[in-house]
């Protein structure tokens, strides 16, 4: 159902594709801690100009969005880790998408930022969401990528692919299971979600295993899962309050993934959507075909 790292010219990216590498950040960026909503977010931060905030989602941190930091030459470019996640702290609780939602907002005045453009993927959908209709003032355009949004649009039907049985996966035993083997528990949502396994390289599965085996990390990212149901509750309570989100929206698919079928979702919550396709790509759309990721979101926020 669902179906990092290069900086290369215009040209390049028209002919070819090069594969996922962990590379630091440019030293435009520099990293800071943010208090928020009764945590703290590790949050990247670069460049001037108009901003841009990117959020990430499970089997990734904010480290997926350095392909993207071509952006910083034209835009502050702001990426958190999400609560739980990455480098972020390990609260207790707060996992639903509206209380993540929360999280970004105060990042946003922490940082003096009124308002800004939004690039989502997987759960980062689903807090973006959250973040639109509850601050629709506050987000100018979003890109939504490769990920449905609970209670929403065919939910329901989402929920029924066998592919989808880690959204009821956790517990103490589940956690058992996995300490210790978290590149493996990984490489499943890896090899299964993507158009070629091969395309995710050994550094790069490598590098998310060893930030997913800190402490605390594989029990906050399975509660990320286990917010869904309220999540759902909360989603529909938005849109019947707020109704449809007007600002423009990219819904991007991955071509072996959610495809065209992107838009179709997101126009359940929102009147101004277009599509996009990530080509040769399944879910993993940062690590399988970053340059045609970063020409898709380049050109839609340059409008």
């Amino acid at each position: 159902m669902f179906k990092y790292l290069v900086a290369v010219a215009v040209a390049a990216i028209l002919v070819t594709r090069t594969f996922a590498r962990i590379e630091s950040f440019p030293s435009a960026f520099h990293t800071q801690m943010v208090q928020t909503n009764g945590t703290s977010l590790f949050v990247r931060v670069g460049g001037q100009g108009p901003v841009v905030i990117l959020l990430h989602g499970f089997g990734d941190t904010g480290d997926m969005w350095a392909p993207l930091a071509v952006l910083v030459k034209d835009h502050t470019v702001i990426v958190p880790d999400l609560r739980g996640m990455g480098l972020s702290a390990h609260p207790e609780g707060g996992y639903t998408k509206k209380n993540q939602a929360v999280d970004i907002a105060g990042v946003m005045d922490a940082l003096n930022v009124k308002s800004a453009d939004l690039v989502t993927h997987d759960i980062g959908n689903m807090v973006g969401y959250a973040l639109a209709a509850q601050f629709p003032q506050r987000i100018t355009r979003w890109v939504a990528i490769d990920a449905p949004l609970p209670g929403i649009g065919n939910w329901d039907t989402i929920l029924r692919s066998p592919l989808l049985w880690h959204f009821n996966f956790r517990g103490p035993d589940e956690e058992r299971l996995v300490q210790g083997r978290e590149r493996i528990y990984l490489d499943r949502f890896y090899n299964e979600l993507s158009a070629d396994p091969s395309t995710i390289d050994t550094e790069t599965r490598d590098h998310y295993a060893a930030l997913y085996a800190k402490p605390h990390a594989m029990h906050d990212a399975f509660e990320q899962f286990g917010a869904f149901s309220q999540d759902a509750i909360d989603n529909k309570a938005l849109l019947a309050q707020g109704g449809k989100l007007t600002m423009p929206i990219l819904a991007v698919g991955g071509e072996k993934s959610f495809g065209t079928g992107m838009a179709d979702e997101l126009r359940f919550v929102a009147s101004n959507v277009s599509g996009g396709i990530v080509p040769h790509s399944g879910h993993w759309i940062m690590e399988e075909n970053p340059q045609a990721t970063v020409k898709i979101v380049t050109e839609f926020l340059a409008k």
